[in-house]
């Protein structure tokens, strides 16, 4: 009987996800975009200080700027993978809005899923994609994935 009545109760338990709000996720892009721009920035300052022949690529080539662009979003979609795999979902804008990515069920991200997610933010337009009431952006919908709310969200 014990063990019948422990095991009722374990199918009882459920979790109450509750999905960030789209402030808070474009909260998230904004803060988490202008720390990779300064990382970026830092990085070509660090480079035209240590290694000025290193840059002698950026001339006013044709296509250059498609280049450019092309490898902006290669670059972030690899530091937002990085970030979200380090830090288990999270993000700099994700700590401070208090939200994290995590799978539908609930569960922590792997590192493949962090990846994809990334991988995902470099189809253009994705960020068009969050637009929308629940907030479900190309790379949450293509990864199974949410960024829920931590503060609202709750075992029950």
């Amino acid at each position: 009987m014990y063990q019948n009545e422990q095991e009722h109760l374990l199918t009882n338990f459920e979790d109450h996800i509750v999905r960030a709000e789209a402030g808070k996720r474009l909260a998230n892009y904004i803060i988490d975009l202008i720390v990779f721009y300064v990382l970026i920035y830092g990085l070509g300052i660090l480079l035209a200080i240590f290694a000025p022949t290193s840059l002698a690529f950026l001339d006013d080539s044709p296509g250059l700027g498609l280049a450019d662009r092309l490898l902006t979003l290669l670059l972030y979609a690899t530091y937002m993978s990085l970030v979200e795999t380090i830090f288990k979902g999270k993000s700099l804008g994700k700590l401070i809005t208090g939200t994290r990515a995590v799978n539908l069920d609930g569960s922590r991200i792997s590192s493949k899923t962090a990846f994809l997610r990334g991988l995902s933010r470099a189809v253009p337009f994705c960020v068009l994609s969050a637009f929308g009431n629940p907030c479900n952006p190309w790379q949450d919908r293509w990864t199974d994935t949410l960024v829920m709310d931590e503060k609202q969200s709750q075992r029950l």
